[in-house]
């Protein structure tokens, strides 16, 4: 069960070195639009990078959970895994993403270089994500009854 978490906190950090580099990327490329622009395309790349690194390392880490010996697809407990890893992400991801977009445009809005104010958005709305998104999967017992 340890393994699980640290498997899925790996994930969810490598997702999001990978989009803090190029959301800060695209922010200082964006830093002639509006604040409030500029924030919000700078978010959206970040979903974009987050979610692709995501899935693509928490596929490749659970690829052979949900294998039966016959070699078919475990659909039924994959699908409670999935409900469950999708509300507890779900969850974190309404906070992350409205403490994320207020605090980018607030440094914008006090003069910090956009590559900064994306970095240091991103940097504490991601401690808070994972606090709430490991409190998430403990509630919804992702990683209990023997998943």
């Amino acid at each position: 069960m340890l393994q699980e978490y640290l498997r899925l906190n790996k994930n969810i950090l490598i997702a999001f070195t990978a989009s803090i580099v190029i959301s800060a990327l695209i922010a200082q490329i964006l830093s002639e639009q509006t604040d409030y622009l500029n924030t919000t395309y700078t978010t959206i790349a970040d979903y974009v990078i987050y979610f692709s690194v995501f899935s693509g390392l928490f596929y490749f880490d659970n690829r052979k959970k949900y294998r039966l010996a016959s070699g078919r697809t475990n659909t039924t407990k994959l699908k409670n895994d999935l409900k469950k890893l999708v509300t507890s992400l779900g969850i974190a991801e309404i906070v992350y993403t409205v403490i994320r977009w207020i605090l980018q445009y607030y440094f914008l809005t006090i003069n910090y270089d956009p590559y900064l104010a994306s970095i240091a958005s991103q940097g504490i709305s991601t401690i808070i994500y994972m606090i709430v998104v490991n409190l998430s999967v403990k509630i919804t017992r992702l990683y209990k009854d023997g998943n």
